[in-house]
């Protein structure tokens, strides 16, 4: 099927003339009026006369060039039932591949149906599937604790699948995705690649905000693209689980903390020492103030004499305690500036720190702290 073809629609009465594609699988369909219908393609079929009800079909049928004839007359004449070895066989192409697409990678992309207008436009929303494997996904929104499904299906390789078009009035109930998907191919063997599972937060601010809409591989136009997956990565999740943190905290008691732990006996056998609250003396709270923003230094060498006997867990939850302690002392003075400075490492604690800011200190605004000031690994708290 190509741009000038006839086609005639198969579920109705009608046709018209192939426009263009919006997508690998809808075309653009030019009826008499100029109006131009999108349509799934397999819900077209090509003809060769002007007469829509009336349909000329070229298929392959045992490797030969055979015609089969569908007649729908005006006049309610009956279909004529032809010899079934005449009739036309399903057929689904193979994907195309392309080098380097082995490794998942599928994104979220919202498109601004008119980038001049941002302040009126409508959005469309895409599941982008850039990888040679075929994605079944599932797609639920959050209201409070439990979930709605909003969409499902499959998105064949190296395509993007158009999904909904809303209005910044449907934002509020779209603040908390879910997408789950499993990926495989097709009449090939394939490496076996994990369920994913993540949990994105849309920002209902960027979409007012047309820098936030940037150039892309996907599409002609600026869009807002998140990332469900990369090279096979999921990347740092925007929404925290509890129980994984935990066992990330505990998995983080490296063998240089325990070497910390120990010490050797006259006969070289290791003694290890165990935490006790007494062992470990908090220092001052560290904190300095410029130009009326208070400074407040995290870092478990700045808070503590030592941590010797102390596992990840444990000096987290001191973090933790003495940044409550700085907040609950300035929550009276409105617009007051903190900067927490909470080092880049692995970022266990600075997600520690927005969970407490999202649920605890909703009021409170936040932001990334001056990097020329107070370098990577920092986070600035406007008392409200």
């Amino acid at each position: 099927m190509k741009i000038g073809d006839k086609v005639r629609f198969l579920s109705e009465t009608g046709g018209g003339v192939v426009a263009g594609f919006q997508a690998k699988n809808i075309v653009l369909v030019e009826d008499e009026d100029g109006f131009q219908i999108p349509t799934p393609v397999d819900e077209v079929v090509v003809v060769e006369t002007d007469d829509y009800n009336i349909a000329k079909v070229h298929t392959v049928t045992g490797g030969k060039k055979a015609e089969a004839t569908a007649v729908q007359q005006k006049n309610g004449a009956k279909e004529v039932d032809d010899d079934p070895a005449d009739k036309p066989i399903t057929f689904r192409a193979p994907a195309k591949e392309r080098k380097g697409g082995d490794a998942l990678a599928a994104y979220l992309a919202f498109v601004p149906v008119d980038v001049h207008d941002m302040t009126k436009t409508r959005f469309e929303l895409y599941f982008v599937n850039d990888s040679n494997y075929y994605i079944r996904f599932t797609m639920m929104v959050a209201e409070g604790a439990s979930w709605t499904l909003y969409d499902q299906g499959e998105v064949e390789p190296n395509t993007q699948l158009f999904l909904k078009e809303f209005g910044r009035e449907n934002l509020n109930q779209m603040e908390r995705f879910c997408v789950q998907m499993m990926a495989y191919k097709v009449a090939k063997s394939f490496m076996l690649k994990p369920a994913v599972d993540v949990q994105l937060r849309i920002d209902p601010v960027k979409f007012y905000k047309l820098h936030t809409f940037v150039d892309n591989d996907f599409f002609e136009m600026p869009a807002l693209i998140y990332t469900i997956i990369e090279n096979d990565q999921i990347p740092q999740p925007l929404v925290i689980d509890a129980k994984k943190l935990k066992q990330q905290m505990y998995a983080d008691a490296s063998v240089s903390n325990l070497n910390d732990q120990t010490t050797k006996r006259p006969n070289d056998q290791t003694l290890v020492r165990r935490y006790e609250p007494s062992q470990s003396k908090s220092k001052p709270m560290p904190q300095r103030k410029h130009d009326d923003v208070v400074v407040v230094d995290l870092h478990a060498n700045e808070l503590l004499d030592s941590t010797a006997g102390m596992q990840a867990a444990d000096i987290l939850k001191f973090q933790l305690e003495t940044f409550r302690k700085k907040l609950e002392e300035y929550k009276n003075r409105k617009g007051q500036k903190i900067v927490f400075i909470h080092g880049k490492g692995e970022g266990v604690l600075r997600q520690a720190i927005l969970q407490e800011l999202r649920y605890r200190y909703k009021s409170y605004t936040y932001q990334d702290a001056s990097f020329q000031e107070y370098g990577y690994g920092a986070t600035q708290i406007t008392i409200r």
